[in-house]
């Protein structure tokens, strides 16, 4: 080998071949001992001793460059082994240069990619794309990436490797600068069979549903008593044929109730039919005059099949609290919604009210104190319920106030007639502020006309309060208040003013109503239901009647409620400004920043613009206090609730809205389109 003598052996070779030599020295001692024993036998043992260094030194150097010779031939033969060990590794391995192109790559990797390593020198973003240097980790860092190619799954796991190292000692290569040279090992691992065990562990996850039957006496009551039977058996074989279908097992344990069990590819399906049993059930007729609706609570992925059938139980509570004919899926913390676009069924039977009567009664009985809020902006109807409650409880002797934070010029005629009476109390009405300091633990909360804790007028009272009340008209949402001791949210009802009334009715043998307090709750339901247009039911002519025969002037609620010119002309223009979207969704602008009460011009604005041929939902931004109001109607055509919540926002179905946070006027109204528009084109609406 050439230059074989300016190469040293070091390490534990050296120490094994120089060994020999070293034991020299323990010979030489033996040899002094052995003169001291006998000069003649040291004599011959030094003999052997200086042969025996003779023959080692010699040997040592003489066969030193053979044993260099076959170190290097064993190492290029071990490298030529483990180069062809890699070449032929099933594991599919590359090497790419600093740019992403391929310099070599082993025969696992030129199966999947199904070229050639000798000529194949392109980047690996031909290969799988959207992968390039721009992605790679950085130096020493190594991340993994997920393509599918030729239906296969793959892993692609890159690792950054620094050459710095290499460049500084190699006599042929030098870096310029401080750019730090790295080159990248690519391994791919292929995980098609396991992706496809866990594609399958996951669609066969057990999923808990419960079926309610909405409306099912009031249906059968339209129908003839012998027929019953048979409407009743059609609406079984809908039901149990159409799950049926889908591989899921449906067992019928009350008259109107269904528990349904399936797996999680069978509710991938039912979303994808956009659960089109509501409308299926809804074709059922043999003569009745009410369809009959169903509702569906759907719970999933909450980690125990016990507690997947407690979530189906939750679900089908705010399935049936937001009006029924819709289905509720609660898949682990987040809440989704199908359907609903239906009006919720009126019940006819009070018997609801008056079981909310008594207990909001026994409740009120065992607090010192009962405190009233309703939502943020205070409109009429959240007025005119926090009135009546507080009614309420004056007819018990209890200390009785009502949250009102902002006046709002809507309500200000109103308060203005209790403020200037004398038989009202001057701490009636308090701020968030003084109702803070007012709120002890031996007051009760009712909270009227929201049941969102963020939309009410104080939300730090909830957090004080022991006794909250919730009595609502809205839909439930996700959002909810949390530890209410009575919640009375009934969708169908026109105004939570309708629904206080009704509770007045039951509250005393002989309530006492005075004419200013009967026409607050009057009003509420005037406004809210459009002056008797829109939403109203039995019901709501009946609250009204009872409200009339305890005082209420139609005139004076009329004249407390006529607007200034310059709120008319804002609504006015609003209504001007209104642009087509769809050929029969109507958006517009409420400019009316320097009123008192824009929001309001804004709702009433939204009224008036249904009153175009050919709109079915009406949309009107209002700009207020940093904040993007939109208020949303419609007739019976299309549920606005539906647009409103995937805004953020919830309401009814004909009457919703939501306040937008960070948008401008033109970047609201932008939202609003591109939600209109994915609504529309995916059926939801």
């Amino acid at each position: 080998m050439n230059g074989s003598n300016n190469i040293r052996l070091k390490g534990y070779l050296h120490n094994y071949l120089v060994g020999p030599l070293l034991l020299t020295a323990l010979l030489i001692l033996l040899n002094i001992l052995m003169y001291m024993l006998d000069a003649n036998a040291g004599f011959l043992m030094s003999c052997g001793l200086l042969l025996y260094i003779l023959l080692s030194v010699s040997y040592y150097y003489t066969k030193k460059n053979a044993v260099l010779n076959e170190l290097v031939t064993f190492a290029a033969q071990y490298g030529q082994v483990q180069k062809q060990l890699i070449m032929d590794l099933e594991l599919p391995y590359a090497i790419l240069d600093g740019t992403g192109h391929f310099l070599w790559f082993n025969k696992g990797f030129a199966e999947v990619i199904n070229k050639d390593s000798k000529v194949y020198h392109k980047s690996i973003s031909a290969v799988f794309p959207d992968l390039g240097t721009d992605r790679f980790p950085k130096e020493n860092g190594e991340d993994d990436y997920y393509f599918h190619l030729e239906d296969r799954d793959f892993r692609v796991h890159v690792k950054t490797i620094s050459i710095d190292s290499m460049i500084d000692n190699s006599e042929v290569l030098e870096r310029t600068g401080d750019i730090h040279a790295s080159m990248y090992a690519v391994y791919l691992f292929e995980e098609t069979e396991l992706n496809f065990y866990v594609r399958k562990s996951e669609e066969e996850v057990m999923v808990s549903a419960v079926i309610y039957l909405d409306n099912y006496d009031e249906a059968l009551e339209s129908v003839e008593e012998v027929r019953r039977s048979l409407m009743i058996a059609l609406i079984d074989r809908k039901i149990t044929k159409y799950f049926n279908d889908l591989d899921c097992v449906v067992k019928k344990y009350e008259k109107d109730k269904y528990y349904v069990s399936m797996t999680a590819q069978s509710l991938e399906e039912l979303k994808t039919r956009r659960f089109n049993i509501l409308e299926e059930v809804k074709t059922v007729n043999i003569g009745n005059d009410m369809s009959m609706t169903i509702s569906m609570g759907i719970g999933t992925n909450s980690g125990s099949y016990v507690k997947d059938a407690e979530y189906a139980r939750i679900a089908i509570d705010l399935a049936l609290g937001r009006g029924g004919d819709q289905v509720v899926l609660r898949d682990g913390d987040r809440i989704s919604y199908f359907g609903g676009k239906s009006m919720a069924m009126e019940k006819s039977t009070r018997v609801k009210a008056r079981v909310k009567a008594h207990a909001l009664k026994e409740f009120m009985d065992s607090t010192d104190k009962v405190m009233v809020m309703g939502h943020q902006i205070t409109d009429v109807d959240s007025f005119g319920a926090a009135i009546g409650i507080y009614r309420a409880a004056r007819t018990l002797n209890k200390k009785a106030y009502v949250v009102v934070d902002m006046q709002s010029t809507s309500v200000a005629p109103l308060m203005e007639g209790f403020l200037e009476n004398p038989d009202y109390e001057e701490d009636m009405f308090l701020n968030c502020q003084q109702a803070v300091e007012y709120m002890d633990k031996d007051t009760m909360l009712v909270v009227v006309d929201t049941n969102r804790p963020s939309y009410t007028e104080c939300p730090q009272l909830l957090e004080m309060s022991e006794t909250i009340v919730v009595l609502d008209h809205h839909r439930q949402t996700d959002e909810v208040i949390q530890n209410t001791v009575l919640s009375y949210i009934e969708p169908y009802a026109s105004s939570a003013s309708e629904m206080v009334a009704e509770i007045l009715q039951y509250f005393a043998e002989v309530p006492v109503i005075k004419n200013i307090e009967a026409d607050a709750i009057y009003a509420g339901i005037m406004i809210d239901t459009d002056n008797f247009v829109q939403k109203t039911g039995v019901r709501t002519f009946e609250a009204a009647a009872y409200l009339r025969s305890c005082g209420a002037d139609v005139t004076r609620v009329r004249k407390l409620f006529r607007e200034e010119l310059p709120a008319y002309k804002a609504k006015g223009q609003a209504i001007a400004n209104a642009e087509v979207f769809r050929e029969h969704y109507v958006i517009s602008e409420c400019s009316a920043g320097d009123l008192d009460s824009p929001t309001i011009i804004g709702a009433k604005a939204a009224n008036g613009l249904l009153n175009v041929k050919g709109v079915k939902a009406s949309f009107v931004l209002t700009e207020y206090q940093d904040k993007i109001f939109v208020s949303a109607r419609a007739i019976d055509e299309v549920n606005v609730q539906l647009v409103m919540e995937r805004m953020g926002g919830g309401g009814h179905l004909n009457i919703a809205g939501c306040q937008l946070v960070g948008y401008t006027m033109e970047n609201a109204k932008e939202y609003l389109r591109t939600v209109l528009g994915e609504m529309l084109d995916g059926g939801e609406i």
